[in-house]
C-alpha cells in the first residue's frame, strides 16, 4: 500500500465488508445494501492545536453512513474522514 499520511484530525478509514445478506431465499443486490458504518483505522493525522488526537491505528470505529470522503489507493476503497466524524471507538 502506498504511504497515506492523513494530515491535521483527519482518519483514513478501510471500511469493513457488508455482509451478504437474504431475505426469505432471496439474494439482496450490492446497490440495495446500505454503506457500512464500521471500519479500521489504517493511518491517522498529528491533530492541530485545538484537537488532540485521540484515534490510533488499529482502532475498530463507527462513523456516520455520509462520513468522509472515499478513496481509491491501490485498488482499494478507503475513506478519509475528520476524527469529529468517528461516533464511537469499539473496544
Amino acid at each position: 500500500m502506498t504511504n497515506v499520511k492523513p494530515l491535521a484530525d483527519r482518519v483514513l478509514v478501510r471500511p469493513v465488508a457488508a455482509e451478504e445478506k437474504t431475505v426469505g431465499g432471496i439474494i439482496i443486490p450490492d446497490s440495495a445494501k446500505e454503506k457500512p458504518l464500521k471500519g479500521e483505522v489504517i493511518a491517522v493525522g498529528n491533530g492541530t492545536k485545538d484537537e488532540q488526537m485521540v484515534l490510533k491505528q488499529g482502532d475498530t470505529v463507527l462513523y456516520g453512513k455520509y462520513a468522509g470522503t472515499e478513496l481509491e489507493i491501490d485498488g482499494e476503497k478507503l475513506l478519509i474522514m475528520r476524527q469529529s466524524d468517528v461516533l464511537a471507538v469499539i473496544g
